[in-house]
């Protein structure tokens, strides 16, 4: 799987908080790791709330919007 880029504009407010639309087929919801890009263009995971809608869209959640993207941990052994 690739990751799933994603940027500020890309998000929309909704009453309280910020969030974008991520594609469905990277995973489940459970399975994803959002990382956030700081000011040296590197990537530090951050505990964003994932969403999913009654229609089966998924969105990340967060107080603010910010480059970042989503990877899966599907292939970690538990």
């Amino acid at each position: 799987m690739t990751d799933i880029t994603f940027r500020k504009e890309d998000f929309i407010q909704d009453d309280r908080r910020y969030k974008v639309e991520i594609d469905s087929s990277v995973g489940k919801g459970v399975d994803l790791i959002v990382e956030r890009e700081d000011g040296n263009g590197e990537y530090e995971v951050i505990q964003a709330e994932i969403i999913r809608s009654a229609d089966e869209k998924i969105f990340v959640a967060w107080s603010e919007p910010f480059n970042g993207r989503v990877v899966s941990d599907e292939y970690r052994q538990l």
